[in-house]
């Protein structure tokens, strides 16, 4: 497979098309966009993060990636993942660094839009 097929002009900053923002970086070597390819083209992706917005809607407060994942049952690397593919979707937005209460080091906070 050649690597250039992985990527899409659709791709560009600001480009609000769900599950389309790159998840491997350009310097990743190609077994990180074959999974991120994957991920996608599984499904998974836009079913985590579904899971993870539909947790945070009922939210009240800002909450950290580890907290969002101690409360809602989910691994905190998934968490941390998807939190920025949310945001670049417009459904969550970052938001001030504070202590977390799971780990007790600071950390971004999210909050649903």
């Amino acid at each position: 497979m050649q690597q250039g097929i992985l990527f899409d002009s659709a791709q560009s900053a600001g480009s609000r098309v769900p599950d389309r923002a790159p998840l491997a970086a350009t310097t990743d070597p190609i077994s990180s966009h074959l999974a991120a390819a994957e991920l996608t083209n599984s499904g998974r992706r836009a079913s985590q993060k579904a899971a993870i917005a539909s947790w945070m809607c009922g939210q009240s407060r800002a909450l950290t990636s580890m907290e969002i994942a101690h409360a809602a049952g989910l691994d905190r690397h998934l968490v941390a993942r998807r939190l920025p593919d949310l945001e670049r979707d417009g459904l969550v937005e970052r938001g001030a660094m504070r202590e977390c209460t799971v780990s007790g080091r600071p950390a971004i906070t999210w909050m649903a839009l």
